[in-house]
């Protein structure tokens, strides 16, 4: 019997919103600014440096949200795809784990951090699904998820350093450069933080809570659908 194909859901970053807004009102911000200064700029020139530094800080943050990616996240019935401005990973989600927010114990409260987490069946999963680009950022990224496990105690200085040496998967073959880089350091932030993979909250177009939901509601329904296609 033929099986229907469910429909893929794509989820739009909020970390893009308003970026023409912003490009717009920092422009109109700076022509103002020129056009007052023209007339006051000897009475109010620290006032008028300090516009123009501001107009271009706004122009900035609405171009680099306009160069975010128009989808962030494509959740189809095998898998799931993360975009990036610097490149993309994909799992199916029989790759994965458990999804989960993530979150840790600080004296008697528990302490959520901005970030979804996602622990996969293995590490190896990644491996090849993942572009160097952005291998190579998520390092960099990723640095501020280091930071807090350290002041926590929850992984040593040494363990917190970028570490470039060959990563080898479970099947001998060695991998070298920013994807093992990024192995290495998935495997410190597992140890830590119980996690694989992190997924900033800026990344959805919902709440974390909701959109963790989605996730946990589309890898279950992803075994019925695998279930189906084998039937």
């Amino acid at each position: 019997m033929a099986v229907r194909q469910q429909p893929s859901i794509t989820i739009k970053p909020i970390a893009k919103r308003n970026g023409i807004f912003l490009c717009f009102s920092g422009a109109l911000l700076l022509f103002i600014t020129f056009l007052f200064a023209q007339f006051y700029w000897q009475a109010f020139r620290f006032t008028h440096v300090f516009m123009i530094l501001l107009s271009i800080v706004i122009i900035l943050i609405g171009v680099v949200k306009l160069f975010e990616p128009s989808v962030s996240l494509l959740l189809t019935p095998g898998k799931i795809i993360f975009n990036h401005r610097y490149g993309h990973w994909q799992l199916t989600w029989q790759d994965i784990h458990n999804i989960n927010l993530v979150s840790e114990v600080v004296g008697l409260e528990r302490e959520e951090l901005p970030y979804l987490g996602i622990r996969l069946v293995h590490l190896d999963r990644i491996a090849k699904n993942i572009s160097v680009r952005l291998a190579n950022r998520l390092i960099h990224q990723q640095k501020g998820l280091i930071v807090y496990s350290v002041l926590h105690q929850l992984m040593t200085i040494e363990q917190a350093q970028i570490n470039f040496e060959p990563y080898t998967l479970s099947n001998g073959e060695i991998i070298k450069g920013p994807i093992a880089a990024f192995l290495h350091q998935s495997e410190q932030l597992s140890s830590a933080l119980g996690y694989h993979l992190f997924l900033p909250a800026d990344s959805f177009d919902r709440s974390i809570d909701e959109f963790a939901s989605l996730l946990k509601h589309c890898k279950t329904a992803s075994s019925t659908y695998q279930d189906n296609e084998i039937g």
